[in-house]
């Protein structure tokens, strides 16, 4: 990572891996935060010199102390510095004078606190740049290296028994939330190999870290909390790195990024806003993106144990008949497929259940479970044989210690032999859990839910993380620019041409420059005709009063053309018109909006939505990535609100929504393809039962 400047580049190895470590700031105090880096490296029986710098102390724990930093002796390793902003720069310098590899600075004040405090970030990055030194921070509590047991954090409580030789790296820019990820993991017995606290990410940012451990092999699944990628390109390229290696990211990004954009030229702008197209480019990449911490937590403790998950649903088994019906009612809203048994999966759970129960999924045990444990064995084989299954929730009441014993030791050979994720969920959140019953399901890496709920939406997500996966990686195209001659927003008649070119059916018209030109057109297309003011710098026609529709004769036409004429001049005054696009007027149909563009970060993206009052006032629209093929399209089109429109409705005929998917999927080759086009949107498209056509379209060339 170098800064262009004859400057070493900073060794990660001596910030992440350090042999020596210096605190400067120490306290005898507890609960200080110099004391609690310390009690943390001597509780992990940090091996390497541990070096304090306290002004007023001459040792602390037994450790002698040094007055200043330039008392350390050379080339320490890593140095955490306990003080304030406005000492920041002084002792990053002294770092750099005394050959240090890395610092770890807590303090903030700096970037996030306006322009003053990104002028004293940006001289400390001039400082570590300049000194080779590897700066984690500033505004961060800190990292911690569980491989090697070397915390390096304020966190209190780090300890031998946290250390892992696998698991998984946890990188946040939120001090706060790298602590609340790593403690809820730790109780659901999920080991943990790295955590990072990035905070304002002066020098070093997510990118790298996660590109180190990409480097190494302890990481095998990535918990990402992410406010900001501040790199889109690189960190697409670790993503792609990282699904090549089969070990499975999951993001979690709150809110929308900081980066102000211009206001948006079209309705796709508008709709996809940064962070949904930041999502759905990162789940094209094979990440699980999720939108709550309870999903955060659950699927990444699910994943470290089933790394390749099954696309399929799951199979749920409970001992209350009553859950059978919440379970199908939240499923169908959580996304989870509840599939149908086999006949021969139902010829095996009929035999080792009642009579009176029902072989199906979900499947109630009834109480036969307290007097033949084995029933749970058994019938999670078969459940788990199924070809349509391919995960397994459980959602029983705890019941006695012995019970919970015997149904996990029936169980967990299977669960062990059939490979397949299983979820453990239990009723009564908070009620206790036998001792052992804990220890055995750590000692197999089985999650435990504190409710079945939870058990079942991450099964949902990690369905659609085995459905992602399936899909081959994105592929690339070769880019050349459209060749318009444009330069801007481009006028419909020529979008319109352009994409009559792609085999995009449009409108049945002609551009005119006179009325005599437009009588022509008209009598050649048949009345009733739209006439549509047309100029590059009219990209909106109808709120200058550019649009007439249902022109009926050649009279009418003569004097709508004037008062089109005059209402242009009266709104747009000096604006010079190409001419005015006559169309015939279409038939009635179902109005949609598509639309693809290229995101500066996150490159193209496609949408495909309801148009009107859908995509005013709902927002009726779905996201998706640009090389998305037909089939992929239809289904997304099949998830709008208000796709039951399209299936026809009161005895009208079901729409073509096949030929809306082939329209989106040309729209998406061709933002893929085109280097110079920055979007491009159909507004509306006007779907009938056989075929489409393109009422109103509009280009934006970069």
């Amino acid at each position: 990572m170098s800064d262009g400047t004859n400057a070493p580049a900073p060794d990660l190895n001596r910030l992440l891996r350090p042999r020596s470590v210096a605190i400067v700031g120490a306290s005898p105090q507890p609960g200080q935060l110099g004391n609690n880096v310390l009690a943390n490296l001597e509780r992990c029986n940090f091996p390497g010199p541990i070096h304090l710098v306290s002004r007023n102390r001459a040792a602390i724990n037994g450790r002698p102390c040094v007055p200043t930093l330039d008392d350390l002796p050379l080339g320490v390793d890593a140095v955490v510095l306990i003080v304030p902003e406005a000492a920041m720069l002084d002792a990053a310098a002294a770092c750099a004078r005394r050959g240090v590899g890395g610092i770890v600075a807590f303090a903030a004040g700096f970037a996030e606190v306006g322009a003053e405090g990104r002028a004293k970030q940006d001289r400390l990055v001039e400082i570590v740049r300049a000194g080779g030194i590897a700066l984690n921070g500033p505004n961060c509590s800190g990292l911690v290296n569980f491989v090697d047991g070397i915390p390096m954090t304020f966190e209190p409580g780090v300890s031998p028994a946290d250390r892992a030789a696998s698991g998984v790296g946890i990188i946040a820019q939120s001090g706060g939330m790298m602590g609340n990820i790593r403690q809820a993991l730790k109780l659901k017995g999920v080991p943990t190999t790295w955590c990072f606290s990035t905070g304002n990410e002066a020098a070093l940012g997510v990118e790298d870290y996660f590109a180190y451990l990409l480097n190494g092999d302890e990481a095998r699944v990535f918990a990402l909390f992410i406010e900001q990628v501040r790199h889109p390109g690189r960190f697409l390229a670790l993503l792609r790195r990282a699904r090549a290696l089969h070990r499975p990211v999951v993001v979690m990004h709150p809110g929308r990024t900081q980066r102000a954009r211009e206001a948006a030229l079209t309705h796709t702008g508008a709709l996809a806003g940064d962070h949904a197209v930041m999502a759905t480019v990162l789940r094209r990449e094979g990440v699980l993106v999720v939108d709550t911490l309870d999903e955060f937590f659950d699927v990444t403790a699910l994943l470290v144990r089933w790394p390749v998950p099954p696309a399929e649903g799951a199979a749920i088994v409970t001992n209350s008949g009553a859950f059978r019906g919440v379970a199908l009612d939240f499923g169908a809203e959580a996304g989870l497929a509840l599939p149908q048994l086999a006949e021969a999966t139902r010829a095996t759970l009929a035999a080792a259940i009642p009579a009176y129960a029902t072989a199906d999924n979900p499947l109630d045990l009834t109480t036969i479970g307290a007097g033949s444990p084995e029933v749970f064995g058994t019938t999670a084989e078969a459940l788990l044989s199924d070809p349509a299954v391919g995960g397994l929730i459980t959602a029983f009441m705890p019941g006695a210690p012995h019970l919970q014993l015997s149904r996990a030791q029936t169980m967990l050979p299977v669960i062990e032999r059939m490979g397949k994720p299983v979820a453990f969920a239990h009723f009564c959140d908070g009620m206790a859990l036998a001792p052992d019953f804990l220890a055995m399901m750590r000692e197999h890496g089985i999650p435990l839910f504190s409710s079945p709920d939870r058990a079942m939406r991450a099964m949902a997500r990690l369905a659609d993380y085995g459905r992602i996966r399936r899909q081959p990686a994105p592929a690339a195209l070769p880019q050349a620019p459209l060749g318009l001659g444009i330069v801007g927003m481009v006028p419909e008649y020529r979008a319109k041409q352009f994409l009559a070119a792609q085999g995009i059916s449009v409108g049945d018209g002609a551009l005119a420059r006179d009325t005599a030109e437009a009588e022509a057109v008209a009598a050649r297309i048949g009345y009733p005709v739209a006439l549509k003011a047309q100029a590059a710098a009219l990209a909106h026609k109808s709120d200058a009063g550019g649009v007439i529709l249902n022109v009926a004769d050649a009279a009418a036409l003569r004097s709508e053309w004037d008062r089109l004429q005059a209402s242009v001049a009266r709104a747009r005054p000096g604006l010079r018109l190409d001419g005015v696009l006559v169309e015939r007027m279409a038939e009635p149909g179902l109005e949609m909006i598509l639309g693809a563009r290229r995101d500066p970060d996150w490159g193209p993206i496609l949408m495909v939505g309801l148009g009107g009052v859908w995509t005013e006032a709902l927002g009726d629209v779905r996201l998706m990535p640009a090389d998305l093929d037909a089939d992929g399209i239809a289904a997304e089109i099949g998830r709008l609100k208000g796709a039951a429109l399209l299936g026809g409705m009161r005895g009208a005929p079901p729409l073509d929504v096949r030929a809306v998917a082939a329209t989106a999927a040309v729209l998406g080759r061709i933002i893929r393809t085109a280097s110079d086009l920055r979007e491009i949107e159909i507004n509306p498209l006007v779907v009938y039962p056989a075929g489409v056509v393109a009422l109103d379209a509009l280009m934006h060339v970069a």
